[in-house]
């Protein structure tokens, strides 16, 4: 019995370490010193749908402001391999056109599984640890749709950028149509009856990149920048989210051009 009663005592400190390891937050990274440029409005563009109309009013009133680009950083959780890790990240967007992505998941507060990833020039990259590909056609679709899901968190976008389009359907929901390559892709916008904010957001995207058919995919909780608690989404495939992110610092308009191709936070 000694040497089970042993066994089980290392399996258990081991699942308590992992327990401890995951628990454990990291540090978010450090915003990156970059050339700050002015941030201008235009008025409310008219003719949008009321549900529409509504949610601007509500987050920005009369005013839009015009973000060209935004550099964003935050912790939050991954599930990549159907266990929650902690993470941290950096997100960096040329509106309407381009963004890099750097996480780290971490295990007591250190990175051990660190995931480059963007839309750069019409091209999509993907390098981490689980493998590593450019410029795939369906990851090229899904990452064209995140660049414009995470204007969630900058919505203003969806009215300054004159490729995109809002087209009415009921009291509550709108579609918006977004660029991509030649044609369009479309969003189900979902507002809410209470506060008018943004409640969800549904599109057709592949899930992997040799997949044959598109999956529903769904971002919710896209808490837009001006409110004093943190902003979350998260994106849920078959019914299942696998990521979470909680904003800690957004800046607009900075000079990215170089930081976006960069690697690393």
């Amino acid at each position: 019995m000694k040497p089970f009663l042993i066994i089980l005592a290392v399996l258990a400190a081991l699942v308590l370490i992992a327990w401890l390891g995951l628990r454990v937050k990291p540090k978010t990274f450090t915003q990156p010193v970059l050339a700050q440029g002015e941030v201008q409005t235009i008025p409310l563009p008219q003719g949008l749908p009321e549900p529409v109309e509504r949610f601007y009013r509500t987050v920005y009133g009369d005013q839009i402001p015009v973000i060209e680009t935004v550099v964003i950083t935050g912790q939050g959780r991954m599930r990549p391999f159907g266990v929650w890790l902690p993470a941290r990240f950096v997100m960096i967007h040329n509106a309407g056109h381009d963004y890099r992505h750097y996480f780290e998941a971490t295990f007591f507060g250190m990175p051990f599984l660190k995931v480059n990833e963007g839309y750069l020039d019409g091209e999509s990259f993907f390098e981490s640890p689980m493998g590593t590909y450019y410029d795939d056609p369906n990851t090229n679709q899904g990452a064209n749709l995140a660049v414009w899901a995470e204007a969630g968190w900058f919505p203003a976008l969806w009215v300054t950028d004159p490729r995109t389009r809002w087209q009415a359907v009921d009291d509550h929901t709108a579609i918006r149509f977004v660029p991509f390559e030649e044609g369009e892709e479309s969003f189900v916008v979902r507002f809410n009856p209470q506060t008018g904010l943004v409640d969800m957001m549904e599109a057709m995207r592949f899930k992997e990149k040799d997949a044959a058919s598109k999956v529903l995919w769904i971002t919710t909780e896209a808490r837009v920048e001006g409110q004093p608690s943190v902003s979350y989404v998260t994106c849920l495939y078959d019914g299942k989210p696998w990521a979470a992110f909680s904003i800690e610092a957004m800046r607009f308009n900075l000079e990215v051009s170089e930081y976006i191709r960069a690697r690393g936070n």
